[in-house]
């Protein structure tokens, strides 16, 4: 279960932070500081619904270099890039490394508050779908070798006694393990089945 949503802000002047932070405890969302990027990755807080707001220019780790190694850890957190200077080589540099959006200071307070928004609930949403895929896994590892081949043969759209044919059993048997697949996998309907199937790209062997 995701945690409540909650926004890093990594920068260096404690005036502009302080100001962010103010202005997120205002919207009643959860707000944490660090002064720089390195406090940020030696903390190592959690980051299971979070949203990272970084400076670009900061003494030590820079914010890209904070993106970085984010990705190097294998971390995917929505990043959102401040700076005080227009630099459009720095914008794009920033967003092929990933950050989900990049805002020049001063920034208008809605418009930092509608990418924090955005950035939380995407990250919401990936983050459900990784669960669901999970527990899809979960399940698919409790069926046997031929329950899973059975489940093979219906994601591919073969009718029952197809799936007989080529397993050498009878059609009344497909029927036995196609409940016993759908039980364990807890899908309603066929479709359902499906569905669970296709989202973890299910390639069993024939």
């Amino acid at each position: 279960m995701a945690s409540d949503p909650i926004v890093y802000v990594i920068d260096d002047d404690d005036g502009a932070r302080g100001s962010l932070e103010f202005l997120l405890d205002c919207a009643e969302i959860r707000v944490r500081g660090f002064a720089s990027a390195d406090a940020f990755l030696k903390a190592s807080p959690p980051l299971e619904g979070a949203c990272v707001v970084t400076d670009v220019r900061m003494p030590g780790t820079s914010g890209i270099e904070l993106v970085e190694a984010l990705k190097a850890r294998g971390v995917a957190v929505p990043v959102i890039m401040i700076t005080g200077h227009a630099d459009v080589p720095l914008a794009i540099q920033a967003m092929k490394a990933g950050v989900a959006d990049f805002i020049e200071k001063p920034f208008d307070d809605e418009v930092m508050l509608g990418a924090i928004r955005r950035a939380l609930t995407v990250q919401a949403g990936s983050e459900s779908a990784r669960a669901e895929r999970q527990a899809i896994l979960e399940r698919m590892a409790a069926l046997s070798a031929r329950e899973r081949e059975v489940v093979d043969g219906l994601v591919a759209g073969k009718a029952n006694k197809a799936i007989a044919f080529d397993l050498s059993i009878s059609a009344r048997t497909v029927e036995v393990y196609r409940a016993n697949a759908m039980m364990k996998m807890q899908a309603k309907t066929l479709s359902d089945l499906v569905r669970m199937a296709t989202i973890i790209q299910l390639d069993a062997p024939r």
